[in-house]
């Protein structure tokens, strides 16, 4: 067969590069059509690259920790017995002496010392070998690098952080020095005024006591992105959180009904979540305030409404891949849309542009047992909203003959919401709102 290259895929429309985590295969060993064969990372999310053909790999052609651009040849696939021929476009020497830093930064001084910088530093922040290749070769120091602004998952510094950082570097750096007392006219020492209004001081860390006994296990680099993102989102957001329990008996009962015909019409099941969603989203129409960002002093009011839905991974990790604009879905579309996103969250095969974007989060505790939950904002988003478990409860209903205890299928709603710009009026009516088009589900409601 005629040996085809593996090349680097595009993953969407703000991803230009990927670095090399870890290769599936090893030069020799055959390989099926799409059967995974190398697994990436970008700044957004990890992902698996699968064969285009059948075949044997030939040759890889970069190594773990190699960032490659999308397009690049990543390896070339064969038959057995035969040598990868020279691929200009992605040799090794390509790799190595890559111009994309080189013109930024050629008018900029190399500094004469340099620090090694690791893969991620002691607050949980990533740095892909890109970003610390600059900072090295800048003489950015660890401490430094940690004060520029991150416009990655995360908060990770990308590569276009960094060069745009770069040239006002002096200016910067100046800017996130930390107050220094100094003395004044009548003795007393008072401190300058800070200049930086971004950056936070971390607090100072104390050792932790180990026992006997005791295991220190690493975190994984999603686990620390993820620690890194939910301080950062504690520190920014003043979070509050409003409750409503609402009775959601109509759609157990309608769920019930239509499972088992749409299950086997669509050869998939229907959940509760795409009804959260629809209920959400027409919410969001009714206060379009809670669809918004802060950038700095500004509010940015978002046009398109996109429902991120938080996925546990069977790591133990978190995602939250996103569903852009939900409020064209029918329920039919949002519950494929769900299904296929949850479905592919659990495989590794996000793409970078599906875990982006999102301007509201829902997130489902009650698939865990719990009745409630505190949910953490996921910045730059102003709101949250997190469902409990369903539960049988008596309650006092209204009938014709007057009132009367039943038993009905009732959940907890919890709002986290930015205080900022979010008050207590808007997050508790948007709850409540949220709580009643579940309340008022039609049970004889068609799917089709």
């Amino acid at each position: 067969m005629a040996q085809v290259e593996l090349i680097m895929p595009k993953m969407g429309e703000s991803v230009a590069e990927a670095t090399i985590t870890n290769w599936l295969k090893e030069e020799g060993d055959t390989i099926e059509l799409d059967e995974a064969i190398v697994e990436i990372a970008t700044d957004k999310v990890d992902s698996e690259v699968p064969s285009t053909t059948e075949g044997v790999l030939i040759k890889k052609l970069f190594n773990e920790g190699d960032v490659v651009q999308v397009g690049q040849a990543i390896a070339i696939i064969g038959s057995e017995g035969e040598a990868a021929a020279p691929t200009p476009a992605a040799t090794p020497e390509t790799k190595t002496t890559e111009p994309v830093v080189a013109a930024p930064v050629a008018s900029i001084p190399v500094s004469s010392t340099s620090e090694k910088i690791g893969k991620t530093s002691d607050s949980g922040r990533f740095y892909s070998p890109l970003v610390r290749s600059i900072a090295e070769t800048e003489g950015i120091a660890l401490n430094e690098l940690e004060q520029i602004e991150g416009t990655g998952n995360g908060g990770r510094v990308t590569k276009t952080d960094i060069l745009n950082y770069i040239p006002n570097r002096g200016q910067q750096t100046a800017a996130a020095v930390k107050a220094e007392p100094t003395k004044a006219t009548n003795g007393v020492e008072t401190p300058k005024q800070t200049l930086s209004t971004t950056s936070t001081p971390s607090p100072t860390k104390k050792p932790v006591m180990l026992m006997e006994g005791d295991e220190i296990v690493e975190m994984d680099r999603m686990r620390k992105i993820i620690a890194h993102h939910m301080v950062e989102s504690k520190h920014t957001s003043p979070h509050v959180t409003s409750y409503v329990e609402a009775d959601v008996t109509n759609i157990v009962m309608w769920r019930n009904k239509v499972k088992s015909e749409f299950e086997k019409k669509e050869n998939e099941k229907i959940t509760f979540t795409p009804i959260f969603i629809e209920a959400i989203v027409k919410a969001i129409k009714d206060f379009p305030d809670i669809n918004i960002s802060v950038d700095g002093e500004n509010i940015i009011k978002r046009k398109h409404i996109n429902i991120g839905m938080a996925a546990a991974l069977p790591s133990g990790n978190l995602i939250v891949p996103v569903i852009k604009d939900a409020d064209r879905y029918n329920l039919v579309g949002l519950t494929k849309a769900v299904n296929d996103l949850a479905n592919r969250a659990r495989n590794n095969q996000l793409k970078p542009d599906e875990i982006s974007g999102g301007t509201y989060t829902l997130t489902n505790v009650g698939s865990f047992g719990n009745v409630m939950g505190t949910p953490i904002i996921n910045q730059p988003q102003v709101a949250i909203m997190a469902v409990g478990a369903i539960q049988k409860k008596p309650a006092v209903i209204e009938t014709p003959n007057g009132d009367a205890i039943a038993i009905r299928h009732k959940m907890f709603l919890s709002h986290a919401y930015d205080h900022r710009v979010v008050d207590g009026a808007l997050g508790g009516r948007f709850v409540r709102r949220v709580a009643d088009y579940l309340e008022q589900f039609d049970v004889n409601k068609s799917l089709y």
